[in-house]
């Protein structure tokens, strides 16, 4: 069994992350929100039509934030035909059907309230327009100052909702968007998009649509960076929008060669600006697998729903979402976490169904393999990140779903703190798919601290194999809390199983 050694400098911290890294995001894109979180007619509903078994997986995992409406639907949106007591179907351009705009701002806000998170609204930059914008700003969060405000009192709500966290557009980089700018055009509408907002509520936290492109965010940040206060970035790494062809468990390992490199990119021109100091990175959308949508962002437009609509229930094959998924995720929030001087906010794509980490049925849920992983972190690890320094760690060889070799450590560690109480927690995730690792954890206070660390335990997310998998009456990945051992001279040792997902306590 191969062994490794992690040291850990309790006396180094490298910076305290953000919550928010911990967030999630939600889009009207096939069940993620009728019949997902909002089902009126489910036996599981609340008296606004919230499934409660929904909302208490969410809970549990304390989302700290909620991103909303989109995603490539917002593009079309326009909020104004979705608050009140009269609503206006549409037909949703993005995705190719009638939208009932049932759910709208004031339903997506009491989400959030029942939630317990911030809400955090993207608008329409594509046939939108700034004015719009801050439209929908003022009848958020003004007082009773406008039409707009008054709107919002009219409908019934005399509070402001107080959405703090706004994103001019979303992917308006790429071609397959309604809207889609190049990166002048971006910059220019950026910068009078968030003047407006701004003077509408200096307080609100912008961010705009960037890329790890020079040239894209160059424009970007000369035009709007003193008006911005975060960029966003997405990434999908098994990208599958018309061919639903999984990478394999090795596959997916491939896929985390180096998830730094689009933060890193964006770090270096925020730097190169100066503006590292005030605008942070919101990685606002990301997933491993990404949406499987046939003949939509496409040149040529299925024309049958059954080549264009049907298809989209591939997204919900819950056997699909299997252990690759965990240990990939996992993978992704330890560089969330290591950059979060720089990244203060992300949002896995979605919360609910398609890819997403709950499945809703008639009978209740399932919790995919990847919930586990963020009731692993949420709950388990700390907020200050420390440094380490990790010996005698392997690396494996995989091939990517293109072809291509790839190289990557077979260990990928985290050291952590947690403020409120002192107590260590190491992620420690084991990529091989079929070998066990060893790990000893240990500092040179562990024994002599005022801490007095005297035991650790392991928590692991596994299953059985690499294809493990929940699904409705079967349950393949399970989240398993070890036993209190004391410490082995100072040291915490650990067997890592293979393909997991672990965080070894130490109080």
């Amino acid at each position: 069994m191969k062994k490794s050694s992690l040291v850990v400098r309790t006396d180094k911290v490298q910076n305290v992350r953000s919550e928010m890294i911990y967030g999630q995001f939600i889009e009207h894109f096939h069940r993620q929100i009728y019949g997902g979180v909002f089902d009126p007619q489910s036996p599981f509903a609340d008296e606004d039509g919230f499934r409660t078994d929904v909302l208490e997986a969410m809970r549990r995992i304390k989302v700290p934030i909620l991103r909303w409406p989109g995603g490539c639907f917002v593009s079309s949106y326009h909020w104004k035909k979705a608050v009140g007591p009269v609503r206006t179907p549409f037909f949703d351009k993005a995705w190719r059907l009638e939208d009932p705009n049932t759910f709208g701002t004031e339903e997506y806000v009491k989400l959030c309230r029942k939630v317990g998170c911030e809400p955090y609204i993207c608008t329409n930059a594509g046939t939108g327009t700034a004015e719009e914008m801050s439209d929908w700003l003022e009848y958020c969060n003004l007082e009773d100052e406008g039409e707009y405000a008054k709107l919002r009192i009219a409908n019934g709500y005399k509070e402001p909702f107080g959405v703090h966290y706004w994103s001019i557009g979303n992917e308006n980089y790429g071609w397959w968007e309604i809207g889609a700018k190049d990166s002048k055009e971006w910059a220019r509408l950026v910068l009078e998009s968030a003047k407006m907002m701004k003077h509408v509520d200096p307080a609100a936290q912008l961010s705009a649509a960037a890329l790890s492109d020079t040239d894209w965010n160059v424009n970007l940040l000369q035009a709007a960076g003193q008006h911005l206060d975060w960029i966003s970035l997405h990434s999908y790494w098994n990208l599958m929008p018309n061919e639903n062809t999984f990478a394999t468990y090795t596959q997916s390992m491939a896929c985390t060669e180096d998830l730094e490199k689009d933060i890193r990119k964006a770090r270096g021109l925020l730097m190169a600006f100066g503006l590292e100091k005030r605008i942070k990175i919101a990685f606002d959308e990301w997933n491993l697998r990404g949406w499987h949508h046939p003949g939509v962002h496409t040149i040529e437009q299925a024309v049958d729903k059954k080549d264009y609509i049907t298809p989209r229930d591939k997204n919900d094959r819950n056997q699909d979402y299997t252990m690759a998924d965990a240990v990939f995720s996992a993978c992704f929030l330890n560089t969330l976490n290591r950059n979060s001087d720089i990244v203060g906010m992300a949002n896995f794509a979605p919360v609910v169904n398609t890819r997403g980490m709950i499945f809703t049925w008639d009978g209740g849920i399932v919790l995919r393999s990847t919930y586990h992983v963020f009731d692993l972190y949420v709950n388990y690890m700390g907020d200050e990140i420390l440094e380490s320094s990790l010996a005698g760690a392997e690396r494996m060889d995989v091939r990517s779903k293109e072809g291509r070799e790839v190289c990557v450590d077979a260990l990928d560690v985290l050291a952590t703190r947690r403020s409120q109480d002192g107590l260590l927690a190491v992620a420690a995730i084991n990529k091989l798919p079929e070998e066990a690792q060893e790990i000893t954890v240990s500092a040179a206070d562990l024994m002599h601290s005022e801490q007095k660390y005297r035991e650790f335990r392991i928590l692991t997310v596994n299953g059985d194999s690499t294809e493990s998998f929940n699904d409705i009456g079967h349950e393949g990945v399970t989240l398993s809390e070890g036993e209190w051992r004391p410490l082995a001279d100072g040291m915490a040792e650990a067997v890592l199983a293979p393909h997991s997902v672990n965080v070894i306590q130490i109080r």
